[in-house]
This record gives C-alpha cells, sequence and structure tokens, in this order.
C-alpha cells in the first residue's frame, strides 16, 4: 500500500517537473563538486584531507640514475639528512595538511603554524615550505570561485522560468494545464553566464591539472630515491565533472532557446 502511494505521489509530481529544473538540478550538483574541490585541505574533517593538489612525503626508495646527472651521489646525502622521517604534506587550493607517521592529519592554511608543530627529524626538506610556496605562488584558485557565483546567478534566473499552471479554457470550459515559454533575454543572459562559468572552470582545471603534474614530478626528481609525490585524484575528478556538468546545461540551454526560436517561428507561420 505504501509502495502504491509513493507511485501515486512521483507520478502527480513529474509533470510538473519543468525542463530548467532538471538543469537546476545540474548546477547544484557542480556546484557542490566544486566548493568541496576549493574546500580540499581546508580542515581536518573527515574526507576533507582526501581532497589533494599534490602530496609530498618522505619514504625511502631505489633511486633512478641517469647520464643527465651532474652528481649522482647525491642521493645519499639526501637519504642521509631525510633519514626515517614518515610525514606526508597534501596541498589544496585554501590549506596544507600534515600527516606524521599514519596519525591524524593537521590541517591549516598557515604554513609556518604546520613547521612549528614539526621537528627538524620530521620535516628535513622542508616540504612544508615547499607545499606553502606551490600553494600561494602557481594555485589560482580565483576563477573557479567566480564560476560558482556566475552558476548561482544562472540557478536564480532558471527559478524565474514559468512553470506548469491551470488555465479555464473559455470555449470548452474545462481546465487545461499551460506553461508559458520563458522569457528569452533571461534565457540569454542565463546562456552567457553558463558558458563563461564552464570556460573558466576549465581553464583553471586545465592549469590545475598542468602545475600538480609537473610540481609532483619535479618535487619527487629533486628528493630521488627519499621523496615521492603525487597528485590528487579525487582534486581532479571532481573539477573534471563539474566542468562537465557546466557544459551539458549550457548545451540544454542553448537547444531550450533555439527551440522556443523555431517554434515561434512555426507558429507564426
Amino acid at each position: 500500500m505504501a509502495n502504491l502511494r509513493f507511485a501515486v505521489s512521483i507520478q502527480r509530481w513529474v509533470p510538473w517537473l519543468g525542463y530548467h529544473h532538471i538543469l537546476m538540478i545540474l548546477i547544484a550538483i557542480a556546484i557542490i563538486l566544486l566548493s568541496l574541490l576549493l574546500a580540499g585541505c581546508s580542515s581536518s574533517s573527515p574526507l576533507i584531507p582526501g581532497i589533494f593538489l599534490i602530496s609530498m612525503y618522505y619514504q625511502n626508495y631505489v633511486p633512478t640514475y641517469s647520464t643527465a646527472q651532474v652528481d649522482p651521489g647525491v642521493t645519499a646525502a639526501i637519504a642521509n639528512i631525510v633519514g626515517g622521517a614518515q610525514m606526508e604534506v597534501r596541498v589544496g587550493y585554501f590549506g596544507i595538511c600534515v600527516n606524521n607517521e599514519g596519525g591524524g592529519w593537521l590541517c591549516s592554511n598557515n604554513a609556518t603554524a604546520l613547521a612549528e608543530s614539526q621537528s627538524i627529524d620530521q620535516d628535513p626538506l622542508n616540504l612544508i615550505w615547499v607545499a606553502s610556496t606551490f600553494k600561494d605562488s602557481i594555485v589560482f584558485p580565483y576563477l573557479i570561485i567566480v564560476a560558482i557565483i556566475l552558476a548561482f546567478v544562472t540557478f536564480v534566473l532558471l527559478a524565474t522560468f514559468p512553470g506548469w499552471h491551470e488555465e479555464t479554457n473559455a470555449a470548452t470550459g474545462s481546465d487545461i494545464d499551460v506553461k508559458p515559454f520563458p522569457s528569452r533575454p533571461v534565457s540569454q543572459v542565463a546562456l552567457a553566464l553558463i558558458f563563461i562559468a564552464s570556460i573558466f572552470v576549465l581553464v583553471s582545471v586545465l592549469w590545475q591539472h598542468t602545475a600538480s603534474v609537473a610540481a609532483a614530478t619535479i618535487a619527487q626528481d629533486l628528493g630521488n630515491g627519499s621523496v615521492k609525490s603525487g597528485v590528487g585524484t579525487s582534486a581532479m575528478v571532481l573539477g573534471w565533472f563539474g566542468f562537465v556538468l557546466f557544459i551539458v546545461v549550457t548545451i540544454g540551454l542553448l537547444v531550450m532557446i533555439l527551440s522556443i526560436i523555431v517554434l515561434d517561428k512555426l507558429t507564426d507561420g
């Protein structure tokens, strides 16, 4: 009986779910994903330290030797300096997280405070300073912030689109469901805003991906045999999914506007 009531309730509301409501849902999901991306490493809350752009950690491994190395023996000197250090540093857009010997994460946007909480033996190569330099000099979160603001404005504009409502047919006297076309200027403004937001996210994600891979590669090469580094998969997934959702909304709005233009011409004809 409960399942029957649920089915009836769904059938009652689904017809009133407009095309623009689906676009609004996609925008909301994209905003949440991009907000999580920006929040990465900003606190020690569960899952937040797992959203990072780049990680660097001390680990002894067989170094890579190359004929391009002027002094291959420097790896032994670095290994002696590192000793038994096991610290890991993760970098987000607005914060840095530090973990020692598999313990809890300590996160802050203040690299000096994090450095003061560690001893020389825990961070002998100053990875916290390297992480802070990457965050302050290379990471640029403001394009994503602007994109989120533009997407929110688009969401508000879509919320103004007219929905289904009942009108009485003058000829038959019966009630019919009517949904007027949305304002064309409002639709065009929404399309322009979400398109710009998509471009901003694309540029930011490409920048993020390229910078993270480059920095991770260089950091590991400099700490050859003693330092490992990697790029955050979660951050990449959040960024690219946010971009894809914005593109889907952009295409959806474009299709809607073109469809309304075609229908107007057919009606006038």
